[in-house]
Formats: C-alpha cells, sequence, structure tokens
C-alpha cells in the first residue's frame, strides 16, 4: 500500500511557558492514536513545539484504510425458513439487499439463537477524506490548563489560533482547525522572519523553520542548544552555570531561536544571602546563576534571548539594567529584615490562620515544638536546640524577604536567626533552615539531627491533623501536598538511618492536639497511608512489588526496620532455596487457612513419621539460631538460616499427609506447620513472592 508522510501544525500566539511541553507531547501521543482509530496503518511520529507553534510529523502514513469485512446479521434462522425448509420472504429480502443468494448467507448460533449472516468486504477510504475531521478533533481535545475563547463559538485554546497546516505527502489538505483553514504555509521567528514560509513536503518543514525561518522547532534540541549555549557564556565570565533542569525547560519553552548571553551585577549585592539573589535571577527574571570553581556565588548571570541582536552590548546592557532594581529590593528586604526581633515576629503568627479547623500558625508551632521534644530522643538531637528550631521556624513568614519570595521560608529564618545571635544558634539555624528538606526527589534530607526532627515533626502535625479533620488527598487532588510530605518524612528516617517507631511518632503528634478533635482516631489511618508512599519510595528504586507486599503484610512499624527487611529479602530471591521456601509458604498458607484451627502446641512425642520428627527438630533448631539475627535486624542472616528449612518441608510434603483423619494427628501436624510458617513471618511474608 502507498503511503506518504503527514504533517500537522498549529500555529499560536505566545503558549504558556508552563504548559508547552506537555501540549508538545499529548499532540504527538494523541494524533497517531487518531490514525490508529481510523485504521491508517503509519511509521514513527516526531513532535515539534515553540512558544508559538505545536506540530507532528508522522511518517509513512497510508493512503487510505486496510479493506475490512463488514458483519450484517439477518433474521433468525427461525424466522428466514418454513417448516418445508424453504426460505422466507425474511431470507429472500436479505439475501436480496445484499446481492446474493440465500445458499450464500452463512448460519451461525450466537449465543441468543441461531441467525443468518452476511460478510461484506468494504474498501478502505482514503485517507484524504478521514485526515481534516480528525486533526479538528484532536486539536480541539488536546489537555489544557486553562483555555481562551477569541470570539470563535465551540473554539477555545491556551492562545488564539492563527494559521495551520495539514499537509500529506506534497497535497495540503483543506480543514477547518481551532477556528482556522489549513494553508500552505507556516511562519517563522516573529522579528526575524514574520513572512509566510510555504512548505512543500513534510519532511522539509524542520529545516524550512531553521533557515530561513530562524526557529528551532524541535523542543528537545532547543533545550539542549540553550544548555550548551549558557554552559559556554558563563565559562566566559570564568564560572560554572547553575543549569537549573526546571529553568532550562521554562527557557526553551519562551524562546524560538535562544541566544546566550552574559552579563554582570554590582558586587555589593552579594552580601544578601545567595537564595535570595538566585530567587531574583531565576524566578523573576528566568536567568541563569553563575557559581565559581568553590560553589560561590559570582556577581554574574547568563540570560537567553530570543533574538540573534546585531548588537549584543545594548541586549546585554538592558538586562543588567532590569535586574539591578530587582537586587536593590533584595537588598533592603535584608536590611529591614535584620532590624526586627525573631521573637517579636513570632508573636504575630498567633493572628496567621493555619487552617479554619486546626487553629492558627501560633498554635500550629506550639504543636510541633511539644511534639518534636520528644521525638529529637529518638533522633539523638539537642533537645533544646530542638524546642528553640521549633519555636522559630515560622517566624520568618513576616519577613518582607519571604513575603516577596514564598520558596525562601525557613531559608531566610536561618540566616536571621544566626544574625540574631539566638542561643544554640550553630543548632538552631540550620534545623529551620533544613525543615523543609527534603523538597523534591534528589533533595538532600536535613543535615543535622535537629533538623530532622524538626521536619519530621512539621510533617506528622499536618499529616495527622489533617487526615483527623477529614480532609486527605482524593485521587489526583492533594491540596496540602500530603504525599510529598509523607514521602519527605521517610526519607528523612530511612537516609537518615533513625530507628524511629513511627507509629509511636504519630501517637506522641495527635497527643498534641486539643482532645475534642480525637486525633489519635487517626493514627492508623496515616500510618497505612504513609506505607503507601512508602511502596512508591521502593518500586522508584527498582524494588520488586511483591517483594515490597512480602515485607508490608508484617506491618513493620519502624521504617528503617522496613527498609532491611526489604533488602534482605531481595536479596535472598537470588538463592537457590528460595523459589522452594516461597511455595512451601504458598501451600502451608493455603492449608492453614482452611483449616478449622490451628493449635498452638506442637506435641512432639506425638509425631510418627520422620519427615515430620526431622521438620519439627529443624524448626526448633532454627528458631534458637535466629534470635540473635532477628534482635540484631539482621534480616540476611536470619532468612539464610531459614533456608535450611527447604528440605525438611520439601520433604515433609512428599512424606506426610497433612490432614489426617486422625484429629489429633491432623492438629499436631497443623501446629507444626504454623510454627514453621511463624519463623518466616518474622522476617516477611513469603507467601506473597511470585514464583520465578
Amino acid at each position: 500500500m502507498s503511503t506518504r508522510d503527514l504533517l500537522l501544525e498549529i500555529g499560536t500566539e505566545e503558549l504558556p511557558a508552563s504548559e508547552l511541553a506537555e501540549l508538545g507531547q499529548a499532540l504527538v501521543r494523541d494524533w497517531p492514536a487518531a490514525l490508529d482509530r481510523l485504521g491508517l496503518a503509519h511509521g514513527e511520529a516526531r513532535g515539534f513545539a515553540t512558544p508559538r507553534r505545536l506540530a507532528v510529523l508522522v511518517t509513512d502514513v497510508a493512503e487510505q484504510q486496510a479493506e475490512q469485512t463488514v458483519e450484517h446479521r439477518g433474521p433468525p434462522v427461525s424466522a428466514a425458513f418454513d417448516a418445508s425448509g424453504e426460505p422466507t420472504k425474511a431470507a429472500a429480502g436479505f439475501a436480496a439487499r445484499h446481492g446474493v443468494a440465500v445458499a450464500d448467507l452463512e448460519r451461525r448460533d450466537t449465543g441468543k439463537g441461531e441467525y443468518l449472516f452476511f460478510h461484506e468486504a468494504s474498501g478502505g477510504t482514503p485517507a484524504t477524506e478521514l485526515l481534516p475531521a480528525a486533526a479538528a478533533e484532536t486539536a480541539l481535545k488536546l489537555p489544557a490548563r486553562k483555555r481562551m475563547t477569541w470570539g470563535i463559538p465551540g473554539v477555545t485554546f491556551p492562545r488564539p489560533v492563527h494559521w495551520a497546516v495539514l499537509l500529506f505527502g506534497r497535497e495540503h489538505l483543506g480543514a477547518d482547525i481551532l477556528g482556522v483553514r489549513t494553508g500552505e504555509c507556516t511562519y517563522g521567528h516573529r522579528f526575524h522572519h514574520p513572512e509566510a514560509i510555504p512548505l512543500t513536503a513534510p519532511g522539509d518543514y524542520e529545516a524550512s523553520l531553521r533557515d530561513p525561518g530562524h526557529v528551532v522547532a524541535d523542543f528537545a534540541q532547543r533545550r539542549e542548544q540553550i544548555r550548551e549555549q549558557v554552559a559556554a557564556a558563563a565559562a566566559g565570565v570564568d564560572g560554572a552555570a547553575d543549569l537549573d533542569e526546571g529553568l532550562l525547560t521554562e527557557v526553551a519553552s519562551l524562546v524560538e531561536w535562544p541566544v546566550a548571553l552574559a552579563g554582570r551585577f554590582d558586587e555589593r549585592f552579594l552580601r544578601v544571602p545567595a537564595e535570595a539573589l538566585v530567587a531574583v535571577m531565576k524566578d523573576h527574571q528566568r536567568y541563569f546563576p553563575v557559581h565559581d570553581s568553590q560553589g560561590q556565588l559570582l556577581p554574574a548571570f547568563v540570560t537567553v534571548s530570543n533574538i540573534d541582536s546585531h548588537d549584543p552590548e545594548v541586549v546585554r546592557a538592558g538586562n543588567e539594567r532590569v535586574i539591578a532594581p530587582r537586587f536593590a529590593d533584595a537588598e533592603f528586604f535584608w536590611d529591614q529584615d535584620l532590624q526586627a526581633d525573631p521573637d517579636a515576629l513570632n508573636a504575630g503568627l498567633a493572628a496567621m490562620v493555619f487552617h479554619p479547623k486546626l487553629g492558627t500558625v501560633g498554635e500550629r508551632v506550639e504543636r510541633v515544638r511539644q511534639a518534636v521534644t520528644t521525638l529529637a530522643q529518638m533522633f539523638e538531637a539537642d533537645i533544646n536546640a530542638s524546642s528553640r528550631a521549633a519555636r522559630l521556624a515560622k517566624f520568618d513568614l513576616l519577613t518582607q524577604m519571604v513575603g516577596e519570595f514564598p520558596e525562601l521560608q525557613g531559608i531566610m529564618g536561618g540566616y536571621y536567626v544566626a544574625a540574631a545571635g539566638v542561643q544554640g544558634a550553630d543548632k538552631v539555624a540550620p534545623a529551620i533552615r533544613d525543615q523543609y528538606r527534603p523538597a523534591f526527589a534528589g533533595d538532600a534530607i536535613p543535615a543535622t539531627p535537629e533538623g530532622r526532627a524538626l521536619g519530621l515533626a512539621d510533617r506528622l502535625d499536618a499529616l495527622v491533623g489533617l487526615f483527623a479533620i477529614g480532609q486527605p488527598p482524593t485521587g489526583d487532588k492533594d491540596p496540602f501536598a500530603l504525599r510529598r510530605s509523607a514521602l519527605g518524612a521517610l526519607r528523612i528516617i530511612i537516609e537518615g538511618g533513625h530507628d524511629v517507631d513511627l507509629e509511636q511518632a504519630l501517637a506522641t503528634t495527635a497527643a498534641t492536639f486539643p482532645e475534642a478533635l480525637d486525633a489519635a482516631a487517626a493514627i492508623d489511618e496515616v500510618f497505612d497511608f504513609m506505607l503507601d508512599r512508602l511502596r512508591v519510595y521502593y518500586l522508584d528504586r527498582d524494588i520488586a512489588p511483591d517483594v515490597i507486599e512480602a515485607v508490608r503484610a508484617r506491618r513493620p512499624t519502624r521504617p528503617l526496620d522496613f527498609d532491611r527487611r526489604l533488602h534482605a529479602l531481595a536479596a535472598f530471591r537470588g538463592r537457590p532455596e528460595a523459589a522452594s521456601l516461597t511455595e512451601a509458604n504458598k501451600r502451608i498458607r493455603n492449608i492453614l487457612r482452611k483449616a478449622e484451627s490451628v493449635p498452638e502446641q506442637v506435641h512432639a512425642d506425638a509425631l510418627v513419621e520422620p519427615a515430620e520428627t526431622t521438620l519439627q527438630q529443624a524448626v526448633e533448631a532454627t528458631a534458637g539460631t535466629i534470635e540473635p539475627a532477628l534482635a540484631g535486624g539482621d534480616y540476611e542472616a536470619a532468612l539464610a538460616r531459614l533456608g535450611e528449612l527447604a528440605q525438611p518441608l520439601d520433604a515433609f510434603f512428599d512424606g506426610v499427609m497433612v490432614m489426617a483423619e486422625d484429629a489429633d494427628l491432623r492438629a499436631n501436624r497443623l501446629a507444626l506447620l504454623g510454627r514453621a510458617r511463624g519463623l518466616f513471618l518474622r522476617v516477611a511474608d513469603l507467601s506473597r513472592l511470585q514464583s520465578a
């Protein structure tokens, strides 16, 4: 079958930078899916996305649908033939409608009676007839967070659409896409080449946009080009650029023809905390900060322009002029905040509502302070420093710097506490600064035990409180970021190597709430919610789901203990006896489930078969040898010793009838199996493992 390449382009006003990559990915996913639904075979799809266009090029699209067989059902056989077997009018009419004889019809039992059927071969519809409507529907249904209208009834999109192209081979197909009629031209860079660019073949699209269009259409290529240019520009001022991945994506969503330029700013601004200057550069100006070889911020930045100016110095000077007043504002906030008393600001939190049902921020601070005095012991942290850090953890919400840059909350508090000379500031300041870490995937946990205790107490307060008032996350909605809080709390415990009992920590937190709230009733729900996040944590680290479930079935209350069991079981699966013991545990589980009752005591003198006597002796010997390993959390050693039960269990099942007719004998054998399974359950439920 003949094929052609196919190009679909939607030209718009500047699309939201936060949605561009997502929209481009959606088009490259949804357009080939539409072709599949049409029955049009095709090759690979490649997407393009710039601030002013979304496009997708699909290779080797079939020129028409494959031939299809259409099934027509006729009358039931009981109505199609009379008593003598002759066709009735119903059968004759059905055959005549399809131009065949009654003898050519098929009889088939449908399960609801026998019917006549006719199968008609249908030639495929040409792609040129199918593509216009499909393109219009695909464009209209592209997912978007916010949509605009611009005077065309029934048409919405993130930004108004100005042109569209639907090019099939060398044939331009007419279609109405998002309120515009498709044409034969695309358009280049708004300033460098605003003129129309005729398109004669889909394969020419990318090259035509690059030259003469001055547009790098491929999002990934443009993003990588920005990375390389920014790194080179930073090296030109003897520094290294902060190549923040999120910022790279955002800048690639803002420009079509990137040109990186380095600029400088007054060194006096470096007395302001670097995080504040970086926030100005990244969040306000979309500049890339530059650091020296020691990681110290340099008085330089790299900006990415959307034009290739004939006079780059003018562009550079303009960017330097724009950022100076922003830095001056940050400098002013810093100086003003340094004059404020942290305790005085802290008192103002009593008037700031955290949640209508959970009180003010001031009340929340006091709850966290109470909890952290107990949690600090679990982290071997300085209790007094942890308490002071908790008491001052939120005062910077009322500073001017955090009012302007909310993302600096905690970080600025650490600076202000250190500058104010608060008692124990060497421990208090780092704890306040790190309280929200880890803030994202890959972020480090707090560096100090005081910071970890505070970070855990803060997260558990939010989890317990919001679950207690009936506001847990639902579906994909998590307005209070409780999933992130739960994962952060678990990471602090596990990656910090702290043997914290999570149920005890939750109980400590619940006790800080008013009795009327009955926060203790939410402990089990919060604990299970956190175990769900623990599953996600380990799946991201390539731990098999069945290994996670085998450990989770035992519901360990100490996350670090969960971690040790998990890695021990993952290693155990590679041992030669693992498969045998997994099957034995499944078999024991099924037998015990069906039993009416399972005695706890095994009577050794009542064992009659050599295999059951051998198993009983092996079980008791193993019970004694694994106890020290279990007590020390050495689950690998415990599983290695449990592995010695593989042969006795296999021999038992080969030579012993568990469900013997003699009730006493049967009960004793069930007790023996229960005793054996109980040893394995000290580590994990091996019956949850999938067979190899």
